[in-house]
């Protein structure tokens, strides 16, 4: 597969939603959107893609005249009325239950969003996550041991998917006896547990029905048998007002959380992984201060932002960066653009450890939808790295799977909504005596 550089004639021409030239590298697609406004409508699906970093924010921080009814859909299938007049608002609160993964809060706009955040509240607290980081980091060690002494690792399949997924299993109080039932029906088994046919006839057709399923079994023996656990206290969460909320709507935060969390998180760790193989400079500089990784995942996030576009739905007829949107309008925010907004980020296009406002990256989102999630992934990534550290010398990229230094070749998932590396095969000398 070719990849676009910078300046490449009709790049525009392309359609960003189903080109595969602009797979491997967007950023010149978004750079030239945005050179014609940080608020331009695309050709093809007659999106308003916002690649300004400003513009952005101001979306993501008015629910009032963006909703969140198609952050998951986008134009597709588009909505399922025709939009009428100059606020639409009426319509949407009509059509709503026909929106894909309406039931979610991810689609959710006030007050209903709030309602259902809010039973997060119980789960995800700073004393929850920290509970969970320890069980990371045996979780970190665990997994390293399967593979630390062949010296090289396939970071997606070997660890990336199933650390993320056991830790939210974790975090969400999945019984640790329950854990390899998880890795192994949701595709990530562990090494060498059985073999692969038999892997492939006991993963989950449907993940989320079955994640549904799993999380209706214990969340209602929870209700009727309370233990002291962290599925009784999801199971007894109740919403701001003290109403208990029905079953199904306790179930859909678990498994939503579940599902969404690992995405992302997986993303961020191979990207923070390949900058640490491709850059023996920043790798030394991790090992002398270990104080620099939590930046160091920062700009991970800002440079590699795992999603790649997240859609609103104009409510009604604004302007946004100097652009008329007018009501029923699609607007879609791409974050791998506005955190490589020159007008915020001097020099975006550049890793830069020492960024001084790294922290206004919007890999996260901005407003009542930033992700819940946000500080567990960080930590995720900070166990990780600090692991791969203390356990690795020398880890580089292989150049067998991805080619000689300045002619690598790495495989994106071919996907518009989420940026991140299919596999990524590493090298490194095991150091087994700093096992921590």
């Amino acid at each position: 597969m070719s990849e676009l550089k910078d300046h490449d004639s009709g790049i525009l021409d392309l359609d960003f939603f189903t080109a595969q030239e602009l797979v491997p590298n967007p950023y010149p697609y978004f750079d030239e959107l945005r050179s014609k406004c940080p608020v331009t409508r695309e050709s093809h699906m007659g999106v308003f893609a916002v690649t300004g970093h400003a513009e952005a924010v101001t979306v993501l921080k008015d629910p009032d005249n963006y909703s969140s009814c198609i952050s998951v859909s986008g134009p597709f299938p588009g909505l399922p009325f025709t939009p009428e007049g100059s606020d639409i608002s009426e319509q949407i609160a009509a059509h709503r239950t026909e929106l894909p993964l309406h039931e979610h809060m991810v689609t959710m706009d006030p007050p209903d969003h709030a309602r259902a955040r809010s039973l997060l509240s119980r789960l995800l607290t700073p004393k929850r996550i920290g509970e969970n980081k320890e069980f990371m980091t045996r979780l970190a060690d665990q997994f390293i041991d399967e593979f630390i002494a062949t010296g090289s690792c396939e970071l997606m399949g070997h660890y990336g998917k199933s650390f993320a997924l056991l830790t939210i299993a974790d975090l969400l109080g999945v019984p640790e006896e329950d854990h390899e039932e998880f890795r192994t029906v949701l595709g990530s088994p562990r090494k060498g547990a059985r073999p692969g046919a038999l892997d492939k006839e006991v993963m989950a057709e449907n993940p989320l029905q079955w994640l549904d399923d799993k999380f209706t079994a214990y969340l209602a023996d929870r209700r009727e048998t309370p233990r002291d656990d962290v599925l009784t206290l999801l199971a007894q969460a109740t919403y701001r007002d003290g109403s208990i909320p029905e079953l199904v709507e306790v179930v859909r935060t678990a498994t939503f959380l579940f599902a969404a969390g690992q995405e992302t998180t997986t993303k961020l760790i191979t990207a923070a992984l390949r900058v640490i193989g491709e850059r023996p400079d920043l790798q030394q500089k991790l090992r002398d201060d270990r104080s620099l990784i939590p930046t160091f995942i920062e700009e991970t996030l800002r440079l590699e932002s795992p999603v790649k576009s997240d859609f609103r739905v104009a409510v009604r007829d604004t302007t946004l960066g100097g652009t008329d949107v007018p009501a029923g309008s699609t607007v879609m925010i791409c974050p791998g653009a506005v955190n490589r907004d020159p007008e915020t980020f001097t020099e975006p296009n550049e890793f830069d450890i020492d960024r001084a406002n790294v922290r206004e990256q919007l890999a996260f989102g901005r407003g009542i939808h930033s992700c819940p999630g946000a500080p567990l992934a960080r930590a995720e990534g900070l166990v990780t790295i600090e692991k791969f550290l203390d356990r690795m010398a020398d880890i580089r990229i292989s150049e067998e799977h991805h080619g000689p230094e300045g002619d690598r070749h790495y495989d994106f998932e071919p996907t518009y909504i989420l940026r991140g590396l299919t596999e990524l095969h590493l090298e490194f000398t095991p150091i087994e005596s700093e096992k921590a």
